[in-house]
């Protein structure tokens, strides 16, 4: 039996829940256990996204490495790493939250990969903007490598502590 089948989704007061439904030998019923699925994106989800994000912003944006890695690295290859960032992002939260209910509620699986990244950009922009390590009038596109570059690990970081409830 697949794991999908061992369970159902029901939206109880407006919040889905994963049932598990225990029965005995014979097929009878004994108890539920419910489950939040955490299918929704609230506004606590994005409060542990931006502490998430300011956990690994700091370390990593304090880094010379960082720094010297957004003047060097051309912007093709950081381009991609963001592009990589976005799918090791997807692929957890995709793991952890819609495995099983992906088809139904694809519109919030989005919109949770899509706002993970976005307010983990947006923790590193304003941090590396404060330490004067963004050259935003200057050298715009050395200052979006610094983020881009940053942004990496402080998205990793966001997505782990958003799991926590």
């Amino acid at each position: 039996m697949r794991e999908r089948d061992k369970f159902s989704i029901k939206n109880i007061n407006g919040n889905f829940y994963k049932v598990l439904t225990l029965k005995d030998k014979k097929g009878k019923i004994l108890s539920h256990i419910t489950i939040p699925t955490m299918v929704k994106l609230k506004p606590r989800d994005i409060s542990q996204i931006i502490i998430g994000a300011s956990i690994l912003a700091i370390p990593v944006g304090l880094t010379e490495e960082c720094w010297n890695l957004g003047q060097e690295l051309p912007l093709f290859n950081v381009l991609i790493l963001a592009l990589i960032t976005i799918v090791f992002i997807a692929s957890f939260i995709y793991f952890n939250y819609y495995r099983y209910i992906l088809k139904e509620h694809r519109g919030e699986y989005f919109k949770r990969v899509i706002s993970t990244y976005i307010f983990s950009f947006m923790v590193v922009a304003i941090f590396l903007t404060l330490i004067d390590k963004c050259p935003w009038s200057t050298q715009p596109i050395i200052a979006l490598k610094r983020v881009l570059i940053a942004t990496f690990p402080c998205s990793m970081s966001a997505t782990v502590s958003d799991i926590l409830k």
